[in-house]
């Protein structure tokens, strides 16, 4: 079985969430193996406040275009313009160098821990 880091929450999208302010989100390893070789990367603009669970960009890889959804609702305070530049960090480190955005929370979306995410993925 996979393992998550127990610090972070999980959405069913394969978002992932910190609990820091402001919050940092990325996808997981389970979406970035899925995906293949991320290409592309379409994120929300600093300033654009965004919905959970709702579409806020793209993630385009070499065999497929993925919609990026918003595990907690909030405004875009940061956007990852490296990962942007190289979206292939997305693949090489999808829980650290290679998070989309940061969001000032507001409230959060349906989230689970690292085990029920675990669960979820197998």
């Amino acid at each position: 079985m996979a393992s998550f880091p127990e610090n972070l929450q999980y959405s069913r999208e394969h978002e992932w969430v910190d609990d820091a302010s402001p919050a940092t989100v990325g996808i997981t390893s389970v979406a970035a193996d899925a995906l293949g070789d991320v290409v592309y990367l379409e994120l929300p603009e600093v300033g654009t406040e965004i919905t959970a669970g709702q579409v806020v960009g793209e993630i385009e890889s070499t065999k497929s275009v993925s919609e990026l959804y918003s595990p907690v609702t909030g405004t875009v305070v940061e956007v990852n313009t490296a990962a942007a530049d190289d979206p292939a960090t997305v693949n090489a480190d999808p829980f650290g160098a290679g998070w989309l955005f940061k969001v000032d929370v507001t409230a959060k979306g349906e989230l689970m821990d690292a085990a029920a995410y675990a669960e979820l993925a197998e």
